[in-house]
């Protein structure tokens, strides 16, 4: 049975402007054909079990040509797989999609072309450049820059290309930015109308520069400006310094590896998307329901006797969640806790609570297990019964300071936390070329355990590979985990909220302002 390809347009770098459509083909197919324009994170929606194949550079090998890629194409059809072709941008606009298509209907195989946000226009408009304005510009147009001057003198009607819209994007034309430039004024443009190059627009490197016609070479060679780029040429330059909004996002600029379990991430990637910042998942930690027969052991005898406990204390609304699906299995009545005083470590936890209709006692000051039994120490009395639902790896700092205070402590294991992360080349790579420059730490389990899925993908000194990327840690012990690993730590959140810990980032990048609501 033959398959079938989707051409997708992956938009121009930023992982949320990619289509409804688009996304969907990425979930599912079983083989994904990207390059180095399609953002990496995308990537992480494939499902389970599908392949991905890079045909960008590699430092052991060139570019794959284009009749290969086409090539690789029609086979994996006929070996009956949904492929996903993923290219940045628009796959019509120089996406040579016309290339692959036409082999693919050459050999039977039914395909799809998806659109996509082009960087002809998008990447000007992260950089605050309408390419269109009613007083200064009502059309524009595409232009390929990347060939060499002959090729671009065969292909572009310079006398008339030059002045037939009022504004000109050229597309990955920095090398030839000289020539170009000379041949604008040589057939009609002012020599001082703006220009601006766009870099990596959309995406955490985006910089941008702008000069005139006349001095624009002069400036893309003082700054070492590099590819790719997008070039705009026209008054709508002018619009930059009034629209830029791009760069006032507080996260501007920053890639963030995010360690934290897939099945809680998400709140933290929102945050840091929102702030300008450019998340990148890894998650290095599964949160799973214990299994363990010591475990469900335990819990039968914990919920055996819910009515009889005084106090119950939740470090973590992984310990509400999986203690009410405990609950749930083994038909216990929640009114069977109608004596137990509720006390959450913080403000999720007592979130959590709140949406299943429990209301937590006060919030401790510091939200960690010692603030909480400073909150209530004068209340705690010796002979109280205490149920403390928590993690294999959880602390034992509670428990322990519980019983010495003179209370009968039941702990119950109801979840484990499991070492996650499939080997990521795109990590990797992003390692070796220092484009992640901040990771969060949630757990001292996220610490640990990314050290060790490195040194499983073959970094024989993580903490090595991670000087001169700054650190952030949610609380000061997940902070002395990572010191103790060897790490240096370079911001730990005031409160242990998800909200103080991107507030952390925040300043770290030099923007002081208060952010109540991210």
């Amino acid at each position: 049975m033959v398959g079938k390809v989707y051409l997708v347009g992956a938009g121009p770098g930023d992982a949320r402007l990619i289509t409804v459509k688009g996304l969907q083909c990425i979930k599912k197919a079983d083989v994904v054909v990207y390059d180095r324009l399609a953002n990496p994170q995308l990537l992480k929606s494939m499902k389970q079990g599908a392949r991905k194949v890079y045909v960008g550079k590699l430092p052991d090998r060139h570019t794959m040509k284009q009749e290969e890629i086409n090539q690789l194409l029609v086979d994996l059809a006929l070996e009956g797989k949904i492929v996903t072709r993923l290219k940045g941008g628009d796959p019509t606009i120089f996406g040579r999609v016309g290339e692959e298509a036409e082999l693919l209907r050459q050999n039977g195989i039914f395909y799809e072309i998806i659109p996509g946000i082009t960087s002809a226009i998008s990447v000007p408009a992260y950089a605050g450049i309408p390419v269109t304005h009613r007083e200064m510009a009502s059309s524009l147009s595409i232009i390929t820059g990347h060939e060499n001057p002959d090729k671009l003198d065969q292909s572009i009607h310079w006398d008339k290309v030059t002045n037939a819209t009022g504004t000109l994007i050229f597309m990955m034309g920095v090398a030839k930015i000289g020539y170009i430039s000379q041949q604008l004024i040589t057939h009609g443009r002012p020599a001082t109308t703006p220009v601006a190059l766009i870099r990596w627009g959309t995406r955490a490197e985006q910089e941008t520069l702008v000069g005139t016609l006349s001095d624009i070479e002069e400036k893309v060679l003082a700054a070492g400006f590099k590819a790719p780029a997008v070039i705009v040429v026209g008054d709508v330059v002018l619009q930059r310094e009034q629209l830029k909004w791009a760069e006032f996002l507080p996260l501007f600029g920053k890639r963030i590896l995010v360690t934290r379990a897939r099945s809680q991430a998400s709140e933290l990637v929102d945050m840091i998307e929102e702030l300008g910042g450019e998340p990148y998942e890894f998650p290095v930690i599964e949160i799973v329901k214990s299994s363990e027969p010591q475990d469900v052991l335990g819990i039968e005898n914990a919920f055996s006797q819910l009515d009889q406990y005084d106090w119950i204390f939740f470090t973590s609304t992984n310990g509400v969640d999986f203690f009410f699906q405990h609950l749930m299995e083994q038909q216990c009545d929640v009114r069977a806790l109608y004596r137990a005083r509720v006390i959450a470590v913080g403000p999720a936890t007592a979130e959590s609570l709140r949406s299943r209709g429990i209301i937590s006692e006060q919030l401790p000051e510091r939200f960690q297990a010692e603030g909480m039994v400073d909150t209530f120490a004068n209340q705690l009395q010796p002979g109280q019964k205490v149920l403390l639902p928590r993690g294999d790896k959880g602390r034992l700092w509670l428990p322990e300071k519980l019983t010495e205070m003179g209370l009968e402590v039941t702990e119950a294991v109801t979840y484990q936390t499991i070492i996650s992360g499939e080997d990521d080349d795109e990590l990797l790579r992003m390692f070796e070329e220092h484009s992640i420059h901040a990771i969060t730490f949630t757990s001292s389990s996220t610490v640990t355990n990314l050290l060790e899925i490195m040194r499983r993908m073959g970094i024989e000194d993580p903490v090595k590979q991670l000087e001169g990327i700054e650190t952030a840690c949610i609380g000061e012990i997940t902070a002395r985990t990572a010191k103790e690993a060897g790490l240096s730590v370079g911001m730990i959140a005031e409160e242990a909220t998800l909200a103080s810990l991107v507030q952390a980032l925040c300043h770290w990048n030099g923007n002081t302002q208060t952010y109540a609501k991210v």
